[in-house]
């Protein structure tokens, strides 16, 4: 019999649950379930009433020097009173665990319990909290750098399409827009460049999936996966166009976009300038996404990507967005 090599695995939950309470400590009762296998995969550890999260970096995904900048960032977010998940050390103050996995090394991660649970649709009130924990982020993030990626038009707009392009008709009314979406987005990177907007270390994937909240409406931010350099205000352009795509009654979008971005300039302003250039940006963030949709097409996406997904990505999402603020497509 033939053994053909592996190029993605899903780890047994039984035998890291072993592997976790060795590490860390934790007791003989300790259970590892998979919560979800998807550009990384996510356990969810739990040990009597204490819960943790522990990721598993898919192949190649992220090197030692990303994950550990992602590691000291939440560390320092953390020692400035943000509500994130942290990552916990294992006995021997590793942050870091290598897997010897079927297709190779991969790299892990514990990290603390976000307590609560996510909603996809929430009131004013918690909308107004979220944009004070972004701000508050933000002022820790301001002017700061780490040793990941900065996110440009390259990275964005001109990469992003090339990997969305094998999987759509080029002739294709969709496609023929993204690309003079993509072209306008790229001059509008360019004029941006020069401008006054706030830059430091920034999150880029702030959205329901992505936080917990609890009775009292106190939110816990998680997932940092995506974090590395930029306008501060990618954060609030994305923030902002999921609340369009979630929230389709005009009168309730207005409400609950008005009590984010008051939470927000309850602690930090937002310039005239930023505030012109959020459109774009959450446009750009999203394009960005369905570019990793597609680029991660064998060890994750393949259960709901094809043509007829980019295409409703595109005409429900990238082209409404485009539609609700009127901008050109380009040449």
């Amino acid at each position: 019999m033939t053994s053909f090599p592996v190029s993605s695995s899903i780890l047994s939950a039984t035998h890291l649950a072993t592997f976790i309470q060795s590490r860390y400590n934790l007791s003989v009762n300790t259970t590892c379930s998979l919560l979800k296998a998807g550009v990384n995969h996510s356990y969810l550890i739990v040990d009597g009433e204490t819960k943790f999260i522990f990721r598993v970096y898919t192949l190649n995904w992220r090197s030692v020097t990303e994950i550990t900048e992602e590691m000291k960032l939440l560390n320092n977010l953390k020692e400035h009173g943000i509500p994130v998940s942290y990552p916990v050390q294992d006995t021997d103050d590793n942050y870091i665990q290598e897997l010897s996995a079927p297709e190779g090394k991969r790299y892990g991660v514990l990290f603390s319990y976000a307590p609560g649970g996510k909603s996809l649709s929430y009131s004013t009130e918690i909308h107004y909290r979220v944009g004070e924990a972004m701000a508050k982020m933000h002022l820790v993030n301001h002017d700061q750098h780490i040793n990941r990626v900065t996110y440009n038009a390259a990275i964005m707009l001109e990469e992003a399409v090339t990997r969305i392009q094998p999987f759509i008709d080029n002739n294709a009314d969709e496609f023929v827009f993204l690309e003079k979406v993509k072209r306008y987005l790229v001059t509008q990177f360019d004029e941006l460049s020069t401008s006054t907007l706030r830059k430091g270390i920034v999150h880029l994937d702030i959205w329901y999936d992505n936080m917990h909240f609890d009775n009292n409406g106190d939110i816990t931010i998680f997932d940092f996966d995506f974090c590395g350099n930029g306008w501060l205000c990618l954060d609030i352009g994305y923030y902002i166009m999921q609340l369009h795509k979630i929230e389709k009654e005009e009168t309730e979008y207005r409400l609950k976009l008005k009590s984010f971005l008051d939470g927000y300039k309850s602690i930090t302003p937002i310039s005239e300038e930023e505030m012109s250039a959020i459109p774009l940006l959450g446009m750009s963030v999203f394009i960005f996404f369905l570019g990793i949709q597609c680029n991660r097409y064998e060890n994750w996406s393949n259960t709901f990507l094809n043509e007829i997904h980019v295409k409703l990505f595109i005409n429900l999402l990238i082209r409404r967005w485009y539609n609700y603020h009127q901008l050109p497509e380009g040449n």
